[in-house]
């Protein structure tokens, strides 16, 4: 799966700021890893959809890049076909992409009440925190139309 919709009128504004949006897009991707773990980064925006290509060091990582550039305001499309990961293109570890579960939070949601609903378990929302750096800064900030991902959790 390669093509992500998310909410155009929700996220961080980022575009139309002097430059040009493509560049505003992979700097905000860039700067919300402490180095960047996408060799070879390319960001194409035409209107509302974002293309991704480039080589990231592992399926997390490429969902966060995903996330980041669709949790800004004025997209509603990511394009992520062209963006792999280390273990899609080595031949020694061949496997499917893991399928990707997003969630985009409404009004009223809260971490607990997501981790309750995706686990069984509410205290479990430290998971979704630590899996979604990038996108929630502060725990008890979570605004509506902010798209996250739920990671497994495994025992």
């Amino acid at each position: 799966m390669g093509f992500f919709d998310f909410m155009s009128d929700a996220g961080k504004k980022v575009l139309g700021k002097g430059e040009d949006n493509a560049t505003a897009v992979k700097e905000e991707i860039e700067t919300s890893f402490d180095g960047l773990p996408v060799d070879g980064l390319s960001v194409e925006v035409d209107g509302d959809t974002v293309t991704l290509a480039g080589i990231a060091q592992d399926y997390p990582t490429r969902e966060k890049v995903i996330l980041i550039a669709g949790n800004i305001e004025g997209i509603a499309h990511v394009n992520a076909d062209q963006l792999v990961t280390m273990e899609q293109i080595s031949e020694e570890n061949v496997r499917e992409i893991p399928e990707e579960i997003f969630y985009t939070i409404e009004k009223g949601d809260s971490l607990w009440a997501i981790a309750t609903k995706f686990y069984d378990d509410g205290s479990k929302y430290t998971h979704i925190v630590d899996a979604n750096i990038e996108v929630i800064k502060d725990a008890d900030l979570i605004y509506p139309g902010q798209t996250i991902r739920i990671p497994e959790v495994l025992a």
